[in-house]
């Protein structure tokens, strides 16, 4: 497809925040942008003011008449879309060529140096972190973020004088495979997402065959450690990182001094001191780690490093604050996987040695809640008390005996309770807290603003 033939751009989901981002890219290129989500929130409220059309109704009637144009007219649609859905039929009954997001993202892509993260965790913060790293200096990139990056305010940056482009390379429905990237960071192989993949063995070998399609002489940045077998391509690069052993770069002296980390880097011919890191969390000196080594590997000088690394802000539902008090600490995060769980929460008693720590959690997916109840359980019996809510469903129908009670049964710790969301708000006006997390990747996030004025 040429896309410089295509006028108008039609997006069925376009309120996710991947195809938010390219919706975005597409809207500053000049072309017309519209596109359908089931319901408003505060990213397509943004979406429509600056200047593009979004619907909540699936109505084909409501789809602009410039959009019915199969000529001129590209429809990029999300996989958690329903094949039911009358927006979806309409375009395909009319013979339009439908996209998927990872198809309009990987031609977008095809044309500049681009840097792909990869991982079943930690991708999103490492992708937009490098992002920082390099449009602070004098090489600048483009971006195509999993999350709204909190110094921009947005999930895409452009620099039409730059020729690098950051994207997260998602792993789900095996997206990432129609990028080819130049450099890319693996950051975990672990088993999710088994309602596509079944077996963690098929989402090692599609993670082979990611790195397998980089461009000839790539530079790849593997967490050391992963037990996962890379393909044989002896013009790679292949470059390690850690904070728990020494690697091609690694961080060492690391300490927490007034609630924030300090740590040096230690690479290739290069040693940096940082004195402080201003997002929270010993998961996020690892993040760093790989940031700060795609950046130098990509010729962003060591003053450039340390002045911007430090003026990051972090990531929207990232361990994002929300309460930072005395008597109350509040921390929103997108958590959703128990190894991320285990990070987050295991950050979270690092940070606030001594102080009761009680996390609100939605399990996301029914499939995952099932694939993975003893290991959620593990993690979320770290916390001192755990409030549990309902599976939020996304794009999946119920499962028969999968609720959040079978990971509730087995979490462990001092105090647990089954709640739903009408329930919450309630529950919590009973309660006082010392640390309070709410963790999820559904529509938890909902509660972040009342519960930030209930304790505020």
């Amino acid at each position: 497809m040429d896309l410089g033939k295509i006028h108008n751009v039609y997006f069925i989901g376009i309120g996710g925040i991947g195809m938010s981002a390219i919706a975005r890219y597409f809207n500053k290129m000049g072309k017309h942008v519209a596109g359908y989500d089931k319901v408003s929130k505060p990213l397509t409220n943004e979406l429509i003011h600056e200047g593009i059309l979004v619907h909540f109704d699936d109505d084909v009637q409501q789809i602009p008449s410039q959009f019915k144009n199969k000529e001129n007219t590209l429809v990029v649609y999300t996989p958690a879309i329903p094949k039911n859905h009358k927006g979806m039929s309409f375009f395909m009954s009319q013979g339009f060529e439908l996209k998927k997001r990872s198809e309009v993202l990987g031609m977008l892509t095809a044309a500049n140096r681009s840097i792909a993260v990869a991982g079943t965790h930690g991708k999103t913060t490492v992708s937009t972190m490098i992002a920082h790293l390099m449009r602070q200096s004098r090489i600048g990139c483009n971006a195509f973020l999993g999350g709204i990056s909190k110094n921009y305010k947005t999930n895409l940056l452009v620099d039409p004088d730059s020729k690098y482009m950051v994207v997260e390379a998602d792993e789900f429905d095996r997206s990432f495979l129609k990028l080819f990237p130049q450099k890319a960071v693996v950051t975990a192989v672990d088993a999710d997402h088994l309602d596509i993949y079944e077996t963690k063995a098929n989402v090692e070998e599609s993670f082979r065959q990611f790195i397998q399609q980089m461009n000839t002489g790539g530079t790849l940045l593997i967490k050391q450690g992963l037990k996962f077998k890379l393909p044989e391509r002896n013009d790679l690069k292949v470059y390690t990182y850690s904070i728990k052993e020494k690697a091609d770069f690694f961080a060492e002296n690391i300490r927490i001094e007034n609630g924030l980390y300090r740590f040096d880097f230690v690479g290739i011919d290069i040693r940096m001191h940082f004195r402080h890191l201003t997002i929270p969390g010993l998961l996020n000196v690892e993040n760093a780690v790989a940031a700060i080594a795609i950046a130098y590997l990509s010729g962003v000088k060591d003053d450039e490093i340390a002045n911007s690394l430090e003026k990051f802000k972090g990531i929207q539902r990232r361990f994002d604050y929300q309460i930072l008090r005395d008597d109350l600490v509040y921390i929103d995060d997108y958590a959703h996987h128990p190894e991320e769980l285990k990070a987050v929460i295991s950050s979270t008693k690092e940070l606030f040695k001594g102080k009761k720590i009680t996390g609100i959690f939605q399990p996301h997916l029914f499939t995952r809640t099932r694939d993975f109840a003893t290991e959620f359980a593990e993690s979320l019996s770290l916390l001192d008390e755990l409030i549990l809510l309902d599976i939020y469903p996304a794009r999946e129908l119920p499962i028969a005996g999968v609720t959040s009670e079978i990971i509730f049964k087995n979490v462990t710790c001092k105090s647990k309770l089954l709640c739903s969301k009408s329930e919450l708000p309630g529950v919590l006006k009973t309660k006082k807290f010392e640390v309070l997390m709410t963790l999820g990747a559904g529509d938890i996030d909902e509660f972040v603003e009342p519960i930030k004025k209930m304790f505020s």
